[in-house]
């Protein structure tokens, strides 16, 4: 005797529906992300300093405790080393992003924008160029994450205990 949809089966088609339906209704999606000047470009950028001193202190953290040993902390460290080579990467494109003296931006925040270099700026035009394709630091540094998250759950890590407790 078959059985029918379970409750789970129902959330699961209802959530799949949900999410085709969100990704197809919009008609304009903005994945840019202005700040106010010039404060909120400052917050912006502090934010990515405090991040990135955050995973420079976790790497230390990580290799001053030995914890690299084990496969799953080391994933965390090469996911904090991605996050601060992004950090870097954003912090400069930003930071060429607010000169007025590089390029023209043409269509600005569309897929037809277009950079126009003054003499003599060719290289930042490019470094700018590069640094934008942020994704290609942000997103092994989040696969490093994911990994090193399932890696100690799967083996189900403990600390060993110290002298202190």
């Amino acid at each position: 005797m078959k059985k029918g949809p379970t409750i789970f089966g129902r959330r699961k088609r209802f959530a799949l529906f949900l999410g085709l339906l969100l990704v197809v209704v919009p008609r304009a999606v903005w994945a840019t992300q202005v700040h106010a000047e010039p404060e909120g470009l400052y917050a912006h950028q502090l934010a990515h300093a405090f991040f990135l001193v955050s995973m420079g202190i976790l790497v230390y953290w990580l290799r001053e405790r030995h914890l690299t040993q084990h496969r799953g902390w080391r994933y965390l460290q090469y996911a904090a080393i991605f996050f601060i080579l992004w950090n870097l990467d954003t912090m400069f494109v930003h930071h060429l992003e607010g000169r007025e003296d590089l390029f023209l931006t043409f269509s600005k925040g569309t897929l037809q924008a277009a950079l126009q270099p003054f003499p003599g700026r060719e290289w930042l035009t490019w470094a700018f160029y590069l640094g934008k394709m942020d994704h290609l630091l942000c997103v092994p540094a989040i696969l490093f994450l994911y990994l090193s998250l399932r890696e100690l759950i799967r083996t189900g890590y403990r600390f060993p205990r110290s002298e202190n407790g």
